[in-house]
């Protein structure tokens, strides 16, 4: 549900109700438990819900038995990030129809559930589309849904947004 500071806010970043109505975008709450998921490499803290974070931890140790290694790039993420990001697009010159190809409108964004994570394989590049010619991709394809994530952007998308490979949701079960 839209309170009156989230349509104020998406209304002064340029996103009107049309835009989306006409993409099919739902709301989308915050998580209001999370937990620690993985620590990165920087020490960057992971949270997700609780059922998310078992299924995340459960599906990357069975790829790595399967000798594939995988990490989290990004997990949940407030309304209040979400904007910060949109924020930055925008001041970056980037227009508001192409951020929203890629940055989702603040309330709308999968990670505000604490369930989506974004995937990423240590020493490659993150968040790009070359994500789909790694073998934790092809791992995924195989095997994430029996760990009940699936890929939320797959080419051709109805949402409106780009291709994300790495981008996937646990469906809780």
């Amino acid at each position: 549900m839209l309170t009156p500071a989230l349509a104020q806010s998406l209304h002064v970043l340029g996103i009107t109700p049309t835009l989306l109505q006409a993409r099919g975008l739902q709301p989308c709450a915050e998580a209001t438990q999370l937990t620690l998921a993985e620590i990165g490499p920087e020490g960057r803290e992971f949270l997700l819900e609780p059922g998310a974070a078992q299924a995340w931890q459960t599906m990357k140790a069975a790829a790595s038995r399967d000798g594939v290694a995988m990490c989290l790039v990004s997990a949940f993420r407030s309304v209040g990030r979400q904007t910060e990001i949109l924020r930055d697009k925008l001041a970056a010159g980037v227009s508001i129809e192409e951020a929203l190809r890629w940055v989702a409108p603040p309330g709308y964004s999968e990670h505000h559930s604490g369930r989506a994570i974004d995937i990423g394989v240590p020493g490659e590049p993150a968040l790009e589309e070359c994500f789909e010619t790694t073998e934790a991709f092809a791992w995924l394809q195989a095997h994430a849904a029996s760990h009940g994530f699936s890929l939320s952007y797959p080419r051709g998308n109805t949402s409106g947004y780009g291709y994300e490979p790495w981008h996937w949701c646990f469906q809780a079960r």
